[in-house]
């Protein structure tokens, strides 16, 4: 029986990409391998730009889970008494930690799986929903899945060659901060001449929720 080390979990909507605005369980790893999450050490960090708090497991249902069958039922807790459960697993990197077994568990209550990934771990069989955010300067290793998720702008990644990924769906995000107003912008020309991608924003800071 595996542990897990969780940040927080919550009911929340979807903020981002093709599952914007529906109703999650968002389920935050604690851990990454390419930032600690201390702030000294950001600059040589291999994803600098990180927006998230995912160290320790202080957080709302944040803890140590002795195993997949706790972790699971604490999800289906806060989701209630509705049809088509959803959670999103996320992180820091959750492929430091997502396996079969929780998989498999989730799935007994129900619950359809999505995981939001840099890409950098294989991912375990049965995962319904898979985003990969790639880094610059990194090994992704995974390159299929559903959804590819570029942060951008991000010197060392040419979108053009991530088409020869194999993804359902390709969008381009903003990165976030003080330049945000002008990333957002190069992305709308990009995408108005690429209509391959889509654009995705990060509705959740928009509209005030976590």
């Amino acid at each position: 029986m595996g542990s897990y080390a969780i940040k927080e979990m919550f009911l929340t909507l979807q903020g981002e990409g093709m599952q914007v605005g529906r109703r999650a369980v968002f389920l935050r790893f604690a851990g990454c391998n390419l930032w600690s999450g201390r702030e000294e050490d950001r600059a040589k960090a291999q994803c600098n730009f990180c927006d998230t708090d995912f160290v320790g497991i202080d957080g709302d249902n944040g803890g140590r889970y002795s195993g997949a069958e706790a972790l699971a039922e604490r999800a289906a807790l806060l989701w209630g008494d509705f049809d088509k459960p959803f959670i999103v697993m996320t992180g820091g990197e959750p492929l430091l930690q997502v396996d079969e077994a929780l998989i498999s568990a989730l799935k007994a209550r129900g619950f359809e799986t999505a995981v939001e990934t840099n890409g950098t771990q294989p991912a375990p069989a049965g995962l319904d929903w898979i985003c990969v955010s790639p880094k610059a300067g990194t090994e992704v290793v995974l390159r299929k899945g559903n959804e590819l998720k570029l942060v951008w702008p991000q010197s060392g990644l040419d979108p053009q060659e991530l088409l020869e990924w194999d993804f359902e769906h390709y969008l381009i995000q903003p990165m976030d901060g003080a330049a945000l107003a002008v990333a957002r912008e190069a992305a709308i020309t990009f995408i108005l001449e690429n209509p391959t991608w889509r654009l995705s924003t990060q509705t959740h800071k928009v509209v005030g929720i976590r």
